[in-house]
């Protein structure tokens, strides 16, 4: 047999003929055991420098033709790699067995001759072990094989079930740290993430200005010297917010007329409200003030005026890391005044949405529906989340459910195959297809087709109990680098109840930290049950409920969305209709009663 095989590994260059004696050893060793094995077709050959060899779908078949050859494969894979037979030969195949990690035993016997047959090739070891996994059970699929049909699928899901706080846990230790990018000030910076300190590059004011509408003055410097400010004064010019405006000096005894925000002239240290004077007469023309009258002698040297750098002093900090720039226009006004052009932020991630199953159908579609078909409500609700949140989102469509479409669906939103995202994305959400029917295909495809880890499969809660949440690996983002990115996707259920709750609870917190935000996941507040809900004996439940105040006493009452019958059921999306808040239920005996104070997950504001 090892002649034969040898001669295979250095003449077979197809994958099927002749001279692959590789085949008969596969087929007589499984004769012995069953005459059906003449029904086999194996296939064997040599690629380049790799041995390829076909072994049949049963696993119990698969490993009785691996041990047929088992013994012999450090030799074949040597001479398959170009190493000179007789070199080879020379060292007894127990130094092949050796050099390649498998270890020899005195003896391997053969059920034909009683167990005591030995093969005496090169030395008395046989190379016959058991193949050494080079991963742990962990690191394998857990998945089903979808090629193995549904009389072989799971009956009860490999995936361990884990609480909220552990899948949280989880997708905050594997979801990828921020990238940082610099961006010039405009309002797209709204929802973003400062990523550095931010210093002022300019004071404000830059110069000494006005807040008021009225008259610069000189001020006695303390009562009872100089000039007081009470009486009539000649205008002797006219200072305006304008650019590249500046009046000229002002001299002892004479007033300027000036605007909120223009600048005082030189010496000027006052500035006189409008209303705290009266007009006594004007120029000949009668357009311009000749002469006012200031009503008070009350009025103190800095008086009315913003100083250089009284706003924000040149090179101090404005900004933080970890400031999130708001839509309340605070942070973006403040870096407009300071002239800085450009700031350092997180990367905002961009996700795919995409939607899974032969019977879902465009929701805007205007055909009649027939048979097992349903619009997909899912695209669109988790789509207007995301923008609402601030995320750029891809829609990605429906996948058919044939593990081949899925995988090149989720190839190309990672990649950029359309105009719509012609650089990729860098989270996929997914709903449906993560159950255990037979058609559920994302959990194979994830592990099997595209190398991904799944984390989790399973988590103890209601909705949402088959959320899965993986990692696929990534072609490195920077040329200089040798390792590899990570993408992440979010497997939610395709209940239309259960994919909103989900991607509240857990897709969120991943976008947050990937953002650059330290504060992650909805807000919570502790409100007043306005009635009884019944609790789930196992699971906790996130109970889709509207939050207001009490106009009598500012409380915050919760109120369930739906109650009785199929109120809060997971394929009922009305349950999310108007809803603002999540109850936290722990699982128990009996109701949590009427005014009892339960745990709210904020989504919205208050009503």
């Amino acid at each position: 047999m090892l002649q034969g095989l040898c001669r295979w590994a250095t003449g077979c260059i197809k994958l099927t003929g002749p001279d692959c004696d590789y085949r008969h050893a596969i087929l007589s060793t499984s004769l012995e055991i069953t005459p059906f094995a003449m029904m086999s077709r194996p296939v064997a050959g040599v690629r380049h420098k790799s041995i390829i060899i076909t072994v049949p779908g049963s696993p119990k078949g698969a490993k009785e033709c691996v041990e047929a050859v088992i013994k012999v494969l450090p030799h074949a894979c040597a001479q398959a790699a170009g190493a000179d037979s007789r070199t080879l030969h020379a060292g007894g195949i127990q130094k092949l067995e050796k050099e390649a990690g498998i270890a020899s035993h005195t003896a391997v016997s053969s059920k034909s001759d009683g167990g005591h047959h030995h093969y005496p090739h090169h030395g008395h070891g046989h190379g016959h072990a058991i193949p050494k996994a080079h991963t742990t059970a962990a690191e394998r699929p857990s998945s089903n094989d979808p090629g193995t049909g549904p009389t072989r699928r799971y009956r009860t899901s490999p995936y361990p079930m884990i609480s909220v706080d552990e899948a949280l846990k989880l997708i905050s230790e594997h979801t990828p740290d921020p990238t940082v990018i610099e961006v010039p000030v405009d309002i797209s910076l709204v929802g973003s993430v400062i990523a550095e300190d931010v210093f002022a590059a300019e004071a404000v004011p830059a110069y000494r200005a006005s807040i008021v509408d009225g008259y610069a003055v000189i001020a006695p410097s303390s009562p009872g010297e100089g000039v007081s400010t009470k009486g009539q004064f000649p205008v002797a010019s006219v200072s305006h917010a304008q650019a590249a405006s500046m009046p000229p000096p002002l001299k002892p005894g004479n007033i300027a007329r000036i605007t909120t925000g223009a600048p005082l002239p030189d010496n000027a240290n006052a500035v006189v409200m409008v209303e705290d004077t009266v007009l006594v007469s004007t120029t000949p023309e009668g357009k311009e003030e000749a002469v006012v009258e200031i009503l008070t002698a009350d009025i103190k040297v800095g008086e009315n005026i913003r100083e250089p750098g009284s706003d924000v002093k040149l090179g101090s900090k404005i900004l933080q890391k970890g400031d999130l720039i708001t839509d309340v226009g605070g942070e973006i006004g403040l870096l407009a005044s300071t002239g800085t052009k450009t700031v350092k932020v997180y990367k905002k991630p961009c996700i795919g949405v995409l939607s899974t199953g032969d019977e879902l159908v465009e929701h805007s579609n205007p055909i009649k529906l027939t048979g097992g078909q349903i619009r997909d409500s899912n695209r669109p609700s988790l789509i207007s989340c995301l923008i609402s949140w601030g995320f750029p989102t891809v829609d990605l469509g429906i996948a058919k459910d044939t593990s081949g479409h899925l995988e090149e669906l989720l190839r190309g939103a990672l990649r950029g195959a359309s105009p719509s995202n012609p650089s990729g994305v860098d989270v996929i959400i997914t709903t449906g297809g993560v159950s255990m029917g037979e058609l559920d295909l994302l959990k194979p495809t994830i592990e099997r087709q595209l190398g991904g880890t799944i984390h989790f499969g399973r988590v103890s809660m209601k909705p949402g109990k088959p959320t899965t949440f993986a990692t696929l690996p990534f072609k490195p983002s920077s040329p200089d680098s040798n390792q590899r990115d990570k993408r992440v996707i979010f497997s939610l259920p395709g209940n239309p109840a259960s994919a909103l709750v989900t991607l509240n609870l857990f897709v969120l917190p991943s976008l947050h930290k990937t953002m650059g935000l330290a504060q992650r996941g909805l807000p919570v507040v502790k409100a007043s049950l306005t009635h009884s809900i019944p609790k789930d004996p196992k699971r906790t439940e996130y109970h889709r409920a509207v939050v207001g105040s009490s106009q009598e006493d500012g409380r915050l009452l919760a109120t369930s969305t739906g109650i009785t019958g199929v109120g809060q059921r997971s394929s009922r999306v009305g349950s999310m209709a108007k809803a603002n808040a999540l109850l936290v239920l722990e699982p128990g005996s009996g109701s949590i009663e009427r005014g009892q104070l339960v745990e709210a997950l904020m989504m919205g504001p208050l009503v």
